[in-house]
């Protein structure tokens, strides 16, 4: 036993230490060898029987046992008798004998430990048998023994270590003999088994980090309820009272709203004096209750405030989505949030306001029955155009009562309560009535998953099935609404202004808190706007045009100036009350800017070559399309041949347009990290529209909705450098107190292209040279100052469109009727323009006090001289020569480029000529053309070939560079004469000559001809042949009567079918003798 275990033996009280040693040394294998058999057994000669198990040392005091008679009781002095003596004799043989045991003792000890003497291990259930217990080994039970009366053990020099080895169990230290009361009992610890090495090594480490983790866990657990129990209660102690909803719920506090200077435009009057009846949940129709629970809250009746599974999804959806997208507040939250928050906290999202937003809805739940809080949310809710409560609201709309309400009508009510101001029936008709049919479709979904809506007020739940919401949705389709009774200063912009309103807060928030709103507006530009836009309507109105809109906005902070989205918002026949400023529009081809852009972001600049000519397109841009083509035309109904960037969008040339988003392509890239594609780059712009997945080339020409609102937002991004700042309505909000819950801060806004590329578009959109070929030079678009303007019109003439800017102001103009009825001859310039030349006049004096700027130059632009007719370096052949801007790091294309250029061709296969095809090679001015179209409508067409002509390019000597190099396997002639040869003398009539004439490929024929001198300027054929000739032989005998003596040359060509040709020339002197007369 190690030196560790007498420490712990030393520590034990006397009555305890007999049953260690005892049991200790009974484990020991030492005291009887394995091979070794009892004494009794070889008496008998009987068999082996199995040992007795002997008593364990447990880790717990042993009982006195009945046939133990000298067991003393706790606390009884013992005797002291032979037993005495006799452990007095052992310790002095313990001084002699004392040796101390060795690291392998110890260790060897240890490992004999886990097995009983029989060779049992010591974790066997039957070592814990009871009935053991107090056992003693057989090999002791021969003798008594009785525990001897402690000694002192001052008088004995007791050794620190007992021997390894003591079969008789009698040895013992001299802890046996010490004094009880000093030193508290150590209760010993059992031999190690299996379990014990599982708890030391990796098992138990992992068992114990786990058990560790269970109570890591509660631990958090309980502080976490802890912690939420006191932020409870720290929250609970700042919660309003929730006593009188219904008194709080008639509150108002008028809200206004006032332009730039302070005027006041809108005031939101106290609704008690108008149409506001407070109306029981009884006198409510089953329909309307039904819709507003299915649509604002299903669980109404079954939760206690609070959906919690409604929260944790709306959580996971706005995680999705990247932004709010889901409320999940329930009609009890609505009511806390509007009746007993303050407007500054109902304007946050923060999970502190939805704590205590639960918190005082299941405070309501629990002080008020489902009944009231349904019938004060009914009572309570802003419906639009006025209508407080939903008697209000089905007076307003419908002329009926609350309790008479359909279901087509009820469906209509409870889609307006989210957003009043864009569920506006009168200005808004197809958005509101869609919302109209989500409610349906939210019924019929409620009706199927919940077995039928119940409802309190009725005493049959409410069962929508498709066919019925299907009838009710048809019901109000031609349903005639009555405007409301209204006196608004610039209506459209005040709708807007609330619209925008309710994206900051709630609306019953906007309406109940006595907000005073400051917006952008400039009177004097608004006032102006209006009359501009109302006189050209009216000088139109022969034409079928029936109402106008306009957006001014300014680039640099994104403010909106002016809007009118109508020319009468009175006139409910032209649709007066729609905002055609942010209804979506085609926008004919004012959208092709944005299509140039793109194309400058992938290299292209304002002297890039398009062919304005007759081209085909598959109309998705797929080459795999397989409907038939997409054949553009102009405005004008010609094609322009070879232009620029620069002519082509300054002109506003269709085909050109068209070949442009061929090239960018319609949609993004999404391998690219900017959004490319005239879509990905409009999105960039603002644009938001441009949401379908059909779009097809026609895109660039107007194919696609805008509003005119983004539109002239995109514009502002090229006025302000490429920088792109958000449109702004609201600078800033104060409540009734004084305080400012809200102010705009102008954002840094965002570089969506470069400034060098907005520069090049600004430069030709005020290029008034540039345009003068299809507007004229003093067209509405031209102004005397410097200011960027474009023109669109659609093809059926339903919309007007002229945009334009100074660094100052970008200013959208829109004509057109609501309805979409086609106009008559009316374009961009004649019916749009006109009034965006007055307004841009009036407002650069307004904001600027007639200032004039030209539109600032970004460093990375140069001035390079390039042909004016191709848009590259000039070569030699250019006939005209202007200066152009680029950006510095894309500039013009190299002279090879341009469109005549003198190149070297193997006259056969036409190919350019290469070492392989030298002996056929010619320099040849060619026309350097890549589009297919254009070789086309130069070779087809009497304008094309004028164009040649004028260019220098002859239909005889017009040869287009080809786009192959010539190389061993391409076509070659076989051609040579052999005989007559080279430089030989005629002396004799007729001449024989030999030769062969063929080719590879393409052969069609091939001629021998002769021409006077080495030299010569004409030819006169000889002979002809069709037939290939591959082997030298005679072609002709040559009848040289009546020729002059003299040089002369012969040629033998050989012509291909792909109109190639190669020839050979042999040079004589005739010298015939002069005949005799």
């Amino acid at each position: 036993m190690g030196n560790s275990e007498d420490k712990e033996t030393r520590k034990l009280p006397p009555e305890e230490l007999h049953q260690t040693e005892e049991g200790r040394d009974a484990a020991r294998p030492a005291a009887d060898p394995p091979d070794a058999v009892p004494e009794s057994d070889q008496e008998t000669g009987s068999a082996k029987k199995p040992a007795r198990k002997p008593v364990i040392n447990l880790p717990f005091k042993r009982k006195p046992s009945k046939q133990d008679p000298h067991a003393p009781h706790e606390g009884e002095p013992r005797e002291e008798g032979d037993s005495s003596k006799r452990f007095r004799r052992l310790l002095d043989d313990i001084e002699e004998e004392e040796i101390l045991a060795s690291e392998d003792e110890k260790i060897g000890i240890e490992d004999q430990a886990d097995t009983t003497p029989d060779g049992s291990s010591i974790t066997d259930p039957d070592w814990l048998d009871p009935d053991l217990l107090d056992t003693i080994p057989p090999h002791f039970a021969t003798e008594q023994e009785t525990i001897p009366t402690p000694i002192d053990p001052g008088d004995t020099q007791i050794p620190e270590h007992a021997p390894t080895t003591d079969i008789r169990a009698t040895r013992v230290t001299h802890a046996a003999y010490a004094p009880t009361q000093p030193t508290l009992p150590t209760t010993p610890q059992p031999p190690g088994g299996r379990w014990d090495r599982f708890m030391q090594g990796c098992g138990g480490c992992g068992l114990r980090m786990f058990i560790l983790g269970i109570f890591a866990a509660i631990a958090i657990f309980i502080g976490a309820v802890s912690f939420g129990i006191y932020e409870y209660y720290t929250l609970a102690a700042t919660l309003p009272s929730v006593e009188d909803l219904q008194s709080r719920a008639s509150q108002f506090e008028t809200t206004r709203i006032l332009d730039r200077e302070g005027n006041l435009l809108y005031e939101v009057i106290d609704p008690q004096a108008g149409r506001r009846t407070y109306v029981p949940l009884s006198q409510i129709s089953p329909f309307m209750t039904a819709a507003t629970v299915a649509t604002e809250d299903s669980t109404f009746y079954s939760h206690v405030g609070f959906d919690f599974f409604g929260i944790v999804r709306a959580f996971f959806q706005n995680y999705q989505a990247g932004e709010v997208v889901s409320g999940a507040s329930t009609i009890t939250q609505q009511i806390a949030r509007n009746l007993l928050f303050t407007p500054e906290e109902r304007g946050r999202r923060t999970l502190v306001r939805k704590l205590r937003e639960a918190m005082l809805a299941t405070e309501i739940t629990r002080r008020y029955t489902k009944d009231e809080i349904l019938e004060l949310y009914l009572n309570q809710n802003y419906y639009g155009n006025l209508a407080y409560g939903v008697e209000a609201a089905a007076l307003t709309y419908f002329n009926t009562t609350a309790d008479k309400l359909t279901l087509a009508q009820s469906a209509f009510l409870a889609g307006l309560v989210q957003a009043p101001s864009v569920y506006d029936i009168l200005t808004n008709r197809e958005v509101t009535l869609a919302r109209q049919r989500q409610v349906l479709g939210l019924m019929v979904i409620a009706s199927q998953e919940q077995g039928c809506i119940f409802v309190s007020n009725s005493q049959q739940p409410i069962c929508i099935s498709p066919e019925e919401a299907g009838a009710a949705a048809i019901e109000l389709t031609n349903y005639e609404f009555d405007p409301a009774d209204l006196t608004i200063q610039f209506p459209h912009w005040v709708h807007y202004v609330r619209a925008e309103l309710e994206q900051l807060y709630d609306p019953q928030t906007i309406y109940r808190s006595g907000f005073t709103v400051y917006t952008t507006l400039d009177p004097t530009l608004q006032e102006q706007a209006q009359q501009y836009v109302l006189e050209q309507i009216n000088a139109l109105a022969d034409r079928r045009v029936s109402t106008g809109a306009l957006v001014a906005l300014r680039p640099s902070t994104g403010e909106i100036l002016a809007m009118v989205g109508s020319a009468d918002y009175a006139n409910a026949e032209i649709g007066g009350q729609i905002n055609m400023a942010i209804r979506p529009r085609q926008p004919g081809s004012s959208i092709k800017p944005l299509t140039y852009t793109a194309a400058f972001e992938l290299g292209w600049t304002p002297g890039t070559l398009i062919w304005d000519v007759p081209s085909e397109f598959p109309p998705s841009g797929d080459p795999n399309d397989p409907r038939p083509p997409y054949k553009p035309v102009n405005y004008d109904d010609r094609f322009h041949g070879p232009v620029t960037v620069r002519s082509a969008l300054a002109n506003s040339y269709n085909v050109p347009a068209v070949k442009t988003l061929d090239f960018v392509g319609i949609y993004d890239n999404p391998s690219t990290p900017l959004d490319d594609g005239l879509v990905g780059t409009a999105r960039r712009f603002g644009i938001t529209t441009f949401d379908r997945d059909d779009y097809g080339l026609s895109l660039t020409l107007g194919g696609g909705d805008v509003t005119l609102l983004e539109l002239t937002g995109a514009y502002a991004v090229f006025a302000n450098g490429g920088l792109r700042i958000p449109p702004v309505a609201i600078t800033r909000i104060v409540d009734s107190t004084g305080q400012i819950v809200y102010e705009y801060e102008l954002p840094d806004g965002e570089q969506v292209i470069r400034a060098e590329h907005a520069y090049l578009i600004t430069s030709i959109l005020s290029d008034n040279t540039a345009r003068t070929p299809a507007f004229g030079p003093n067209s509405y678009l031209y102004l005397p100052f410097p200011a960027a303007a474009k023109t669109g019109t659609t093809n059926d003439f339903r919309d007007n469109w002229t945009l334009g800017y100074t660094p100052e102001v970008a200013v959208g103009v829109w004509v057109g009727n609501a309805d979409y009825t086609p106009m008559q001859n009316t374009s961009g310039l004649t019916g749009a323009a006109p009034v965006w030349n007055q307004f841009m006049k009036l407002a650069q004096e307004h904001l600027t006090g007639s200032a004039t700027a030209s539109f600032p130059r970004p460093p990375g632009i140069v001035d390079v001289t390039i042909c004016a007719v191709s848009g590259t370096e000039p070569s030699d052949w250019c006939p005209t020569k202007r200066v152009e801007v680029f950006a510095s790091d894309q500039l013009p294309l190299p002279q090879s480029k341009d469109l005549w250029q003198e190149i070297w061709v193997d006259s056969y296969s036409l190919e350019r000529s290469t070492a392989e095809c030298a002996e056929f090679a010619i320099e040849k001015l060619a026309l350097y053309v890549t589009d297919p179209w254009a070789v086309e409508w130069i070779e087809g067409t009497s304008s094309g070939r004028s164009w040649a002509q004028r260019m220098g390019f002859p239909p005889e000597r017009r040869f287009y560079v080809p786009e192959t190099y010539c190389s061993a396997s391409s076509p070659r002639p076989i051609i040579g004469i052999t005989s007559p040869a080279e430089g030989g003398t005629i002396q004799s009539n007729p001449l024989e000559i030999f030769g062969r004439a063929s080719a590879t490929r393409y052969f069609k024929r091939w001629v021998l001809d002769y021409g006077s001198g080495f030299d010569p300027l004409s030819w006169t054929e000889i002979i002809h042949s069709s037939s290939a000739v591959s082997q030298s032989q005679k072609l002709t005998d040559w009848d040289l009567e009546d020729l002059p003596n003299g040089p002369i040359t012969l040629r033998l060509s050989v012509e291909g079918t792909n109109n190639g040709s190669a020839e050979v020339r042999v040079h004589l002197r005739m010298e015939l003798p002069t005949p005799t007369p």
